[in-house]
């Protein structure tokens, strides 16, 4: 089946100073030729990264350029390569175009109607190409103004979900990449100031070291200090249908956020 979509990709907002925030998975658009072929459970988008636009609505109060992904990953995953390769070798993980959800229940409505290998090409040149387009060049554009810049993944996840890993999964999951993506001492801030939230748990390079994004454009060396951070739901909104934002929850760690983005800010403002 054709793929069309009458959507824009994502939407940006350059900020001025050195930081970009990226969320590949707030998404939740499907475009009628994805929508009418899902389960009614699929068009929910129950895997979306939920509220990640309110709960960083600091962000642009701080200056940062802002990249957020319009369509949902059931349509095409932006923190995927696009060859689809898996980041996690030897773990369980969805693809470039899912076919399934985090619980492992089919996404097209007869159980094998998904993406062709045409139908994949195209959504990729579609919605995937523009997006890292986009974040390149908002990257390069910080680069060229402040020299030494930071990037920021946001994402968050269920916190249960036994297909990923088991029990509950820590609230603060920060990853760079074993290292490779940001300046260590920068990623063992992050960790100290996760850890001082009360009554939450923390941990760096644990189940998520950061995905394609943070390994693909974290280059220390390059001037490019990237990080993900990978938030338990429970920390912030209620994990079932229809999903909403719990700002009691939200509140608790949401200044912890804050003083992260700030913290890396003030890091890279340093080495100008």
């Amino acid at each position: 089946m054709s793929f069309t979509t009458d959507t824009p990709a994502f939407t940006l907002h350059r900020g001025t100073r050195p930081l970009l925030v990226s969320m590949p998975h707030v998404g939740t658009y499907l475009p009628p030729s994805v929508a009418a072929r899902l389960t009614d459970e699929a068009r929910t988008v129950p895997d979306t990264d939920w509220h990640m636009d309110r709960l960083y609505d600091f962000a642009r109060e701080l200056g940062a350029s802002i990249l957020m992904a319009t369509h949902s990953r059931y349509v095409i995953d932006l923190n995927r390569p696009p060859d689809n390769a898996n980041l996690y070798p030897g773990q369980d993980t969805t693809g470039l175009c899912p076919v399934d959800t985090f619980d492992k229940t089919p996404i097209y409505a007869d159980g094998t109607n998904g993406p062709d290998d045409a139908e994949i090409a195209t959504r990729r040149d579609k919605i995937w190409h523009p997006y890292h387009t986009a974040l390149q060049q908002e990257l390069a554009r910080l680069r060229a103004e402040h020299g030494t810049i930071g990037l920021w993944d946001a994402h968050s996840i269920r916190s249960v979900l036994p297909r990923f890993f088991e029990g509950k999964l820590t609230d603060f999951n920060l990853g760079s990449a074993n290292g490779a993506s940001s300046d260590a001492g920068l990623a063992a801030r992050m960790l100290e100031i996760a850890n001082l939230v009360p009554g939450h748990t923390a941990v760096l390079n644990g189940r998520f070291k950061g995905g394609y994004i943070t390994r693909q454009y974290g280059n220390p060396a390059g001037g490019v200090h990237a990080m993900q951070l990978e938030l338990a739901q429970s920390a912030y909104m209620i994990e079932s249908y229809p999903f909403d934002y719990d700002e009691s929850r939200a509140s608790r760690v949401q200044p912890a956020i804050r003083k992260m983005l700030e913290t890396m800010l003030q890091f890279v403002e340093s080495k100008v």
